[in-house]
């Protein structure tokens, strides 16, 4: 059997390719499927989830450049003649279904691979190039959105299947003739075949798919933002210093990698005179709104029981002297969360110019001081050390306010 295609059969390099990408989508679909439903209750549930949907980006990478390596190989290749191309419905239906297959093949895994390196929290992919892709942020909307897609493209693809495999059953049972055959190893006898292949018809109708699916998953509200649970807002403070700009950022390690999250609403009362002749300078108490946390795609596993538990405890507290010395700055306190308290000592930096001031301080948490994630067991799953990092900018309220 040759390399090369010709005017009425495929090369043994089409095949390959062919059953090659066959065997990995069929591996994928149903891969993809029972990953998204598998539990993670536990650190081994978690472990296991991480597994099959690494397994299930690293195939749909793999897929990506096995698809773009068979779309070139064809640019080189003549392209055997229809076997029903007198037929002008079904060749325009083949020839769609072709369209279909092709850009679905990229689509599918490229719209994975962005929600992936767009994503906070996630399983790897299996290689040593990176998480990450050129020009593509770390943003929640965008990971959504091509999540969305993905999903999309994944059904189109799905059905084009379907129809495929149909069509090529029909070729071989009802119409008998050697479209299947000619696919499969060997080298099936035919006459001489009229090339009537169409181009742009078949395109336009393949766009129309497309477009609609889109237009569809839209009208569907898919594209929409998941709503998130809001806490209670947080009551309005007496303070010394008001911030003006900040963010109060967490991370931690979920399968070795990084997971970065902060909380959108916070509220903070301080009082601070750096003229006092004590260490002590003054107090800061700390309110956080915990259901304000986004936490990549994890977010909504934080929110658990077994975690923040924010259904019970919608707020974490953090009280504090603020100690000046020769060695430097130290908000000496206790936080609560979940209703357990602990000492903490963070280290912060503080200029102060004029009346404003910024603070940048960072500590490392153990979350199972906590009790948050009892389950996580594996520090492999889940890191039991959290780094939080305060930064902020407040100004002195003027006398007499």
């Amino acid at each position: 059997m040759p390399l090369s295609n010709n005017a009425t059969h495929y090369g043994a390099v089409a095949k390959t390719f062919h059953w090659l990408v066959a065997l990995l989508i069929l591996t994928l679909i149903p891969l993809g499927i029972i990953a998204t439903d598998a539990p993670f209750e536990t650190s081994e549930q978690l472990a296991q989830k991480a597994w099959l949907f690494s397994l299930h980006k690293t195939l749909g990478v793999t897929v990506f450049f096995v698809a773009l390596l068979r779309i070139l190989w064809a640019l080189t290749q003549p392209k055997p003649a229809l076997m029903n191309g007198d037929k002008p419905v079904e060749s325009l239906l083949a020839e769609t279904a072709h369209w279909l297959l092709y850009g679905s093949l990229i689509l599918v895994p490229l719209t994975g691979w962005i929600h992936h390196a767009s994503a906070e929290g996630y399983a790897p992919i299996w290689w040593p190039f990176g998480q990450s892709l050129p020009f593509i942020p770390k943003s929640p909307d965008l990971s959504h959105t091509f999540s969305v897609l993905h999903g999309i493209f994944e059904k189109v693809l799905m059905f084009t299947i379907i129809a495929h495999v149909l069509g090529a059953l029909k070729h071989h049972f009802i119409d008998r003739d050697a479209t299947l055959l000619r696919m499969l190893p060997g080298y099936p006898a035919t006459g001489p075949l009229e090339d009537k292949h169409s181009v742009f018809a078949p395109l336009f109708v393949a766009l129309v798919i497309w477009a609609a699916a889109l237009g569809t998953g839209a009208g569907l509200g898919l594209f929409a933002q998941p709503e998130r649970t809001e806490g209670a807002a947080l009551a309005e403070v007496e303070t010394d210093w008001t911030v003006t700009e900040g963010d109060i950022a967490i991370t931690v390690q979920q399968m070795g990698s990084s997971v970065t999250g902060s909380f959108a609403d916070w509220t903070a009362s301080i009082s601070y005179d750096e003229t006092a002749e004590t260490d002590v300078k003054g107090q800061a108490e700390v309110t956080i709104s915990i259901p304000s946390l986004t936490l990549g795609t994890v977010t909504d596993q934080a929110m658990g029981p077994d975690y923040f538990n924010v259904e019970e405890h919608p707020t974490a507290t953090f009280t504090a002297d603020l100690i000046s010395t020769a060695e430097g700055n130290t908000a000496e306190g206790t936080l609560t969360i979940k209703g357990y308290e602990q000492p903490i000592t963070m280290p912060f930096d503080l200029t102060i110019d004029g009346d404003t001031a910024t603070v940048n301080g960072t500590v490392t948490l153990d979350r199972r001081n906590y009790h948050v994630g009892d389950s996580m067991t594996d520090e492999g799953s889940l890191g039991y050390s959290v780094d939080v990092a305060i930064n902020l900018t407040a100004t002195r309220a003027a006398e007499g306010e």
